[in-house]
């Protein structure tokens, strides 16, 4: 009888034993009720927008996990940063630049940089930073699909550190340009380059400022854009973009005090710079940069104090240039000399306050109207000559035949 009861508990552990260990979870309306004793089973819900609990179970750890039950859809921040990096990327490209250096022994030894561009138009026209292929003997363009072409280095700017490309490749999608004026402090911007040779990385910041700056090559940059969107060395040349994924700048430089990598502030050439360039080589050839052929001296309230000028502001005209456009037109250079510091000047000529009814008050200020305007255009400058206030029309020069004889 015992023997009978010990088998019958025997076959009924062995049964339950196995039902729990080899065959699948039983689910019933309240749920499954063996999935916690084997394998990974997901816990019901009723509700789609609710986690689950999930269990694993092995030989080295228990694990009890909680899952998103789906997707969750893209916030409208998400969606505009996802709508900029697809309508931009495709006209997006890394440039390989190649220059041969020479060991200790005179040996050639080949150096590669890595910066980026964007495409211009479907004849192939790429714009980039001119630092990203000075003194290269090759330059190479990589496409958004990894396609590699061959670049020609159709023209140069040193003084904007703008350089125009151009290869031979199919199915281009250009990038779309917008305005650099009109923008302000704290609107989103977008990056998209290859930093560090990480193609297509897209970083999100916004305007932190609009200053004068001077760029790699000692070149002055006017209103260029400071951002505090991440710009890192091989970002150089590609594009900075509005919200809209159209191009507002191109990335140029960094303040990295050093270190090399992004601190927070990142500067970009405004795209009505390059505009201005492309315009001049379409017209002429090549970038006619216009100049009124002077040499100044910034003028602060306690300059104009000492010197007895009528105004507290504006640049003191020290020399014009021989043949220049201020001396054709008539403007007046300094002929007192006198010492600022050890620095000697020439005082006595007109102090320029405004430019076509501009206020101009310090050399930037010159730059800005210069840069709106090109070579042959006419203004009127309005300077004090003693203590008369006069108008005088100039026909701005050309930069490329200014000389300091």
């Amino acid at each position: 009888m015992r023997l009978r009861r010990f088998v019958l508990v025997l076959l009924l552990v062995g049964g339950f034993y196995y039902l729990t260990t080899h065959t699948s979870p039983v689910t019933t309306a309240a749920g499954t009720i063996s999935g916690w004793l084997h394998g990974f089973t997901p816990a019901a819900s009723g509700n789609p927008d609710t986690t689950n609990l999930a269990h694993v179970i092995g030989d080295h750890a228990n694990f009890v996990l909680t899952e998103a039950s789906a997707q969750p859809a893209y916030d409208s921040e998400e969606q505009e940063n996802i709508a900029v990096y697809k309508k931009a990327l495709p006209s997006v490209v890394n440039i390989t630049s190649t220059a041969v250096a020479f060991n200790f022994f005179y040996g050639p030894v080949p150096q590669q940089g890595m910066g980026s561009g964007f495409v211009l138009d479907k004849q192939g026209h790429i714009l980039t930073n001119n630092h990203v292929i000075e003194n290269a003997q090759r330059v190479e363009v990589t496409l958004n699909d990894q396609h590699k072409y061959k670049a020609v280095v159709v023209t140069v700017d040193k003084g904007h550190d703008l350089a125009l490309l151009q290869i031979n490749a199919p199915n281009l999608m250009p990038a779309t340009l917008s305005e650099s004026t009109g923008l302000v402090v704290g609107q989103k911007v977008y990056a998209i380059g290859n930093p560090f040779g990480l193609a297509g990385t897209m970083t999100r910041g916004i305007i932190s400022s609009i200053r004068s700056i001077n760029g790699a090559g000692g070149e002055p940059i006017d209103n260029a854009i400071q951002t505090d969107a991440a710009i890192n060395p091989g970002n150089s040349g590609g594009p900075l973009l509005n919200s809209k994924g159209e191009v507002i700048g191109i990335n140029t430089l960094i303040a990295s005090n050093g270190a090399d990598q992004s601190s927070g502030i990142g500067f970009a050439i405004p795209i009505n710079t390059a505009k201005a360039v492309l315009d001049d080589f379409a017209k002429y050839g090549r970038v006619r940069r216009p100049t009124l052929n002077i040499v100044t001296l910034p003028i602060s309230p306690d300059l104009a104090d000492q010197m007895g000028l009528p105004a507290d502001y504006g640049i003191l005209i020290e020399r014009t240039l021989p043949g220049g456009a201020a001396e054709r037109a008539g403007l007046h250079g300094g002929s007192q000399t006198a010492y600022l510091g050890n620095t000697p000047i020439k005082l006595g000529g007109d102090l320029i306050v405004a430019i076509d009814g501009q206020q101009i008050t310090s050399p930037q200020d010159l730059d800005n109207v210069l840069t709106s305007h090109h070579t042959g255009d006419k203004v009127v400058v309005t300077v004090y000559r003693g203590r008369k206030r006069l108008d005088i029309p100039v026909t701005l020069g050309d930069a490329k035949d200014q000389t300091e004889a």
